[in-house]
């Protein structure tokens, strides 16, 4: 796969100038970077339900640990944040400014407040699918039952087997966290995404696909280590 490709036409080139940089910072309740291994099981589920995906774009993408992961399954990943981190683009994804980028998928895990706004956004935007990394408790609430189920109609969640560890402020990968993350996944109407989901009382429901135990040991890289920063803030 290439590798990451950072600018676009009609990207904001000047909000360099006028937005400030960001460092990781283990004080920052925004900022839970994903584990690469992690961005890998999502790879392999999206391969499942398109496996002729070729481009995506990472619109929180912090210092590049999603998008890391993500480049072993797409030949061009887009990065894209409201701050900058290193040499991505500059973009505010809920706000009102056009998108950088035109993608297959939009995969992310995005920040916790804003996320249905990510959700509507992404599912507004992308031309063939979404992918999310959320916390499983996304899926309780009531104000959060017309989005899921009408407005964004999900067609699956896979759930980790094992604890994904993501923290607040770094990735430690030798260390774990307490809350439980599933992929959400959003195929497109134009790839058909009933033929995946089970059909329940007339009605089509999202399918379940697990993330079977192992998947750290398997998807992990050497390379993921140049992102670690032990002593991470669960």
């Amino acid at each position: 796969m290439t590798g990451m490709i950072f600018d676009a036409p009609g990207s904001p080139r000047n909000a360099r100038a006028v937005m400030a940089h960001r460092d990781p910072d283990a004080d920052d309740v925004d900022f839970f970077p994903t584990a690469p291994w992690g961005a890998r099981a999502g790879g392999e589920i999206i391969r499942l339900f398109d496996p002729t995906a070729r481009t995506c774009w990472e619109p929180a993408c912090g210092p590049g640990m999603m998008v890391h992961g993500l480049r072993d399954y797409f030949d061009i990943v887009h990065a894209s944040d409201a701050y900058l981190y290193d040499g991505n683009v500059i973009h505010d994804f809920v706000g009102d400014a056009p998108s950088p980028y035109a993608a297959d998928w939009i995969v992310t895990n995005p920040p916790f407040a804003p996320c249905e706004a990510f959700i509507r956004r992404a599912y507004a935007e992308a031309r063939r699918g979404v992918a999310m990394l959320l916390r499983t408790g996304v899926l309780e609430g009531q104000g959060r039952h017309r989005l899921l189920y009408a407005d964004c109609p999900l067609t699956a969640i896979a759930p980790f087997s094992e604890r994904l560890p993501i923290l607040r402020g770094r990735y430690d990968p030798e260390t774990s966290s307490a809350a439980f993350y599933s992929w959400f996944i959003w195929v497109k109407p134009a790839l058909r995404p009933q033929r995946f989901m089970a059909r329940v009382g007339g009605v089509y429901r999202p399918a379940v696909v697990d993330i079977a135990p192992g998947a750290r040991a398997r998807l992990f890289r050497q390379s993921d280590l140049q992102f670690a920063v032990s002593g991470g803030v669960s």
